[in-house]
C-alpha cells in the first residue's frame, strides 16, 4: 500500500508513519518541519526497521506547486492520512495567517491534488473539537476536581451544532467542512476525525499544545528538582482546572486510522468525534493528582491564571458512532497511558526537560 502522510514527523504523523512503516507499506511524509521535535522524529522514522520504504519530502503544504509536483511524480496513492495543520490556539491568535494558510490553504491543495491525481484515496483528515466552540451553552455542575454536564448525557455526538472559535477553531473547521463538502460534491472518499486530547510516544508537548504531555514535563521537573535540593518553579494552570477532556493514547489512534481504511467504503464524507470516551475523562486536577501518585510526589507546585480564551470547561465524545461503523473503541486506559506518558517524557529527558 502507498499511503502518504501530511505532517508526517509530527506527534500523530510520526506514530502513524511508524505504523504502516511496520506494515511494509511505502510510506511518504510531507512536512516542514516547523515543529519542535519534528526534526527528531524524522531521524527516529530513519532507524526504522523498514526506513526503506520511508520517503521524505521538506514542503509547506501552504505551496500548491510543490505539493502537486508530489502527487504527480508518485501518486496515486491508497491512503492520504492528512494531519499537518497549526495545532495550537495560541499560537493562532498570534499568527492568524500563518494557520490560515497552513489550515485551510493546506488543506485545499491536498483535497484538489487527491481530486487531480488520486481520485481513489481515502482522505483522513485530523479535525478537532474546537470546532464546536467554548460550547457554554452546556449546562455543567463544578465539583471539587471537574466540571460534569447536567442530565443523564455525559458525551456529545456528531450532531452538536458548529460555532468555529479563534482563528484555530475557523480554520480547522473550515478545512473540515472542505473535507466533507469534497465527499460531497465530488465523490472523494473522505473522513474527518474531530479528536479531544491526545497523548503518547514522539509528541514534543509544549505549554501552548499538549496539555498531558507538558504537565508530565513540567511534574518531572519538579520531582527531579526536589530529589537535587534545587529551586521548584510552580507551573501554571489555565482557569480553575477543572476543566475535562477525554484523553486518547497515539497507539489508540494508529489503531483508529487503520480501522477506517480497513472500512473505507463506508467513510464517504463520514464525520466522527473521537477520544478516550467517559471512562478515559480527567479534569486537569484529576491529572495532578494522578502525576503526584505516579511520580511518588506529595504536592506538585504551581499557580493559576485566567482562562484561556475560547476553552471549553466540558468535551468527552461519543465514539459509539466509531464503535458501530469502524468496529473501533480504545483499549489504553487512561492510568496506564499516563504511566507510558511518563516514561516517553523521562526518554527524552536531556533534550526535552530543559533541566
Amino acid at each position: 500500500m502507498k499511503v502518504l502522510i501530511t505532517g508526517g514527523c509530527g506527534f500523530l504523523g510520526t506514530n502513524l508513519a511508524s505504523f504502516f512503516l511496520g506494515n511494509k507499506d511505502q510510506v511518504f511524509i510531507i512536512d516542514a518541519l516547523f515543529r519542535k521535535g519534528s526534526s527528531e522524529n524524522l531521524d527516529w522514522l530513519k532507524e526504522n526497521i523498514n526506513s526503506k520504504n520511508l520517503n521524505f519530502f521538506k514542503i509547506d503544504i501552504a505551496n500548491n506547486k510543490k505539493v502537486e509536483s508530489i502527487f504527480r511524480k508518485y501518486g496515486p496513492f491508497d491512503y492520504v492520512c492528512h494531519v499537518a495543520g497549526q495545532v495550537a490556539m495560541t499560537d493562532s491568535l498570534k499568527h492568524p495567517r500563518r494557520d490560515m494558510r497552513t489550515n485551510i490553504i493546506g488543506t485545499f491543495n491536498i483535497l484538489e491534488c487527491v481530486r487531480k491525481f488520486s481520485t481513489n484515496s481515502l482522505v483522513a483528515y485530523s479535525s478537532t473539537n474546537k470546532v464546536y466552540g467554548d460550547l457554554d451553552w452546556l449546562e455543567t455542575t463544578e465539583n471539587q476536581k471537574r466540571y460534569e454536564l447536567k442530565g443523564s448525557r455525559n458525551e456529545l455526538n456528531e450532531n452538536i451544532p458548529l460555532d468555529f472559535s479563534t482563528p484555530y477553531g475557523c480554520s480547522k473547521g473550515s478545512a473540515d467542512q472542505y473535507v466533507r463538502d469534497w465527499a460531497r460534491v465530488y465523490g472523494l472518499n473522505t473522513v474527518v476525525f474531530r479528536h479531544s486530547s491526545i497523548y503518547g510516544g514522539r509528541q514534543f508537548a509544549s505549554i501552548n499544545q499538549g496539555w498531558i504531555g507538558w504537565f508530565c514535563k513540567v511534574a518531572i521537573e519538579q520531582k527531579i528538582n526536589n530529589e537535587k535540593n534545587l529551586e521548584i518553579k510552580p507551573f501554571t494552570i489555565s482557569g480553575s482546572g477543572k476543566q475535562v477532556r477525554d484523553v486518547l493514547h497515539a497507539k489508540d489512534l494508529t489503531n483508529l486510522y487503520y480501522k477506517a481504511f480497513l472500512n473505507k467504503n463506508k467513510l464517504k464524507g463520514e464525520i466522527f468525534n473521537i477520544g478516550g470516551g467517559i471512562n478515559n475523562s480527567m479534569s486537569i486536577l484529576e491529572l495532578i493528582d494522578l502525576l503526584q501518585k505516579k511520580l511518588k510526589i506529595p504536592k506538585l507546585i504551581f499557580s493559576k491564571i485566567p482562562r484561556r480564551t475560547s476553552d471549553q470547561d466540558y468535551f468527552v465524545a461519543d465514539i459509539k458512532k466509531a464503535k458501530e461503523i469502524l468496529d473501533w473503541h480504545p483499549t489504553i486506559n487512561k492510568i496506564d497511558g499516563i504511566a507510558d506518558m511518563i516514561s516517553w517524557c523521562y526518554e527524552i529527558n536531556s533534550s526535552y526537560l530543559a533541566i
